[in-house]
């Protein structure tokens, strides 16, 4: 325990963390008082087993997340994971301004050689690595997001919105950007390619409203079944078609692409070829729409327990990463984003609605898993509260003339389209939501 005791004593400055040992010996640590993450009353974890102290001190984001899904770490109530994490977290970013504890020049070399072997992607790689995380129980999804199934940020207009309402939006917001309203000026419909197309819901949500022809592509087979079902049960797999493929198979030419939650899994060594051949594929006159977690800050590398459990192959880029690529492959960069703290609100809800179904998870795996996935929804809340992640929306296009000379088309679209869809309503209870609609 001394070495754990060793950082703690230098970490926490503000409320009180009580840590009781696995041989019954109490550590207490911070000045007390109350704080934005535990309210008035301590933070008070048990240690279980005699490993466990030694585990998180050696490498605290593994070791804690790994402490906690095997039983060695328990936070007591009123507080859970969540609020430990966010608790920790936001008294390293009063420290180091990076919301992450500070490692050594060593462990980050190791770490750094270690995610960008990791990053390599090839096409066999790159389909086991979207099976891994995507391929999970279709019920575990519907669990958790909302109605859509959404597996990205939400965008908060306001706090106090849903998170159907949140990601409504999200799909007007993006919509708007890719400048689909076009569509109204042209004889024929426009072609879309979405790549990394999800469950669907931005293809169909696309076709409903602009009426345009769409092929989604995505490397796990169960959302492509679950893609293909639900634009057959619309009547609309005419129109909007989804293939089991890797983008850099597809041939064609396209007048819109859009890319949502696709970066992270592409791997920093590929990002010139997914550049040059979205370029291949887009056409002249077209619009490429891109939307990524981010780092705000430099190039940096994905944690070992993301890695590990989450995101194999995963890596969430700097806005420099991606804007030399896309200027090499010839792209020019029309207009970016960066959506702060929408990220945070989404995943807070997520793990919200993932704790409220407790029982239901826990019975389809196991509470191992369960408690991996509270962990991993706290930690990525916390890198987009306490740290520095951001999400980044990018516009691209090869020519200027592609969009129009001022940006009022994106607000005024995306009023227009939140004007006539309302979101579904999310219950617990399908008689109250039954009801409620």
């Amino acid at each position: 325990m001394w070495l754990l005791d060793k950082m703690l004593k230098k970490l926490i400055r503000k409320g009180k963390l009580i840590i009781t040992d696995y041989d019954g010996k109490v550590y207490e640590y911070g000045p007390g008082g109350a704080t934005a993450e535990t309210g008035d009353a301590p933070m008070r974890v048990r240690l279980t087993n005699r490993k466990a102290s030694a585990h998180i001190a050696r490498y605290p984001q593994v070791g804690s997340g790994e402490a906690f899904m095997w039983g060695w770490l328990h936070v007591e109530e009123p507080h859970d994971i969540r609020d430990m994490v966010l608790y920790i977290t936001s008294q390293t970013k009063a420290q180091t301004g990076k919301g992450l504890s500070a490692q050594s020049p060593l462990k980050r070399l190791v770490q750094r050689v270690a995610a960008k072997a990791d990053s390599i992607n090839l096409k066999g790689k790159a389909r086991k690595n979207a099976e891994h995380t995507y391929n999970l129980t279709r019920r575990l999804y519907e669990l958790f997001l909302d109605e859509d199934r959404q597996y990205t940020m939400g965008y908060y207009r306001d706090l106090g919105n849903s998170l159907e309402k949140a990601q409504l939006d999200k799909k007007a917001h993006i919509a708007a950007k890719m400048y689909m309203q076009q569509a109204r000026e042209m004889d024929r419909p426009l072609r879309v390619l979405d790549i990394g197309c999800g469950w669907g819901g931005l293809a169909l949500y696309l076709n409903k409203h602009y009426d345009c022809e769409v092929l989604g592509v995505a490397l796990a087979p169960d959302q492509i079944a679950f893609c293909k079902e639900r634009a057959k049960a619309l009547g609309v797999d005419d129109k909007v078609k989804f293939a089991l493929m890797d983008y850099r198979d597809v041939e064609g030419e396209f007048d819109r692409i859009s890319s949502v939650g696709l970066l992270e899994h592409v791997g920093t060594p590929h990002y010139p070829q997914f550049m040059q051949k979205t370029a291949q594929l887009l056409a002249p006159g077209g619009v490429m729409f891109s939307h990524c977690c981010g780092r705000a800050g430099p190039p940096g590398f994905t944690d070992a327990w993301t890695r590990k459990y989450i995101f194999p192959g995963g890596y969430i880029p700097a806005l420099s990463e991606l804007v030399t690529q896309s200027e090499r492959a010839g792209w020019q960069v029309m207009d970016v984003e960066a959506m702060r703290f929408h990220y945070s609100h989404t995943l807070e809800e997520w793990y919200a609605r993932t704790v409220l179904h407790r029982e239901e998870i826990t019975q389809m795996y196991d509470e191992q898993f369960y408690k991996m996935w509270l962990f991993y929804l706290a930690g990525a809340e916390q890198a987009f509260r306490n740290g520095r992640m951001v999400n980044w929306q990018i516009q691209y296009v090869k020519d200027r003339k592609a969009i129009p000379m001022t940006g009022e088309y994106v607000y005024e679209e995306s009023a227009r389209l939140r004007a006539i869809e309302e979101p579904p309503v999310w219950s617990l209870d399908p008689a109250l939501k039954q009801a409620a609609e």
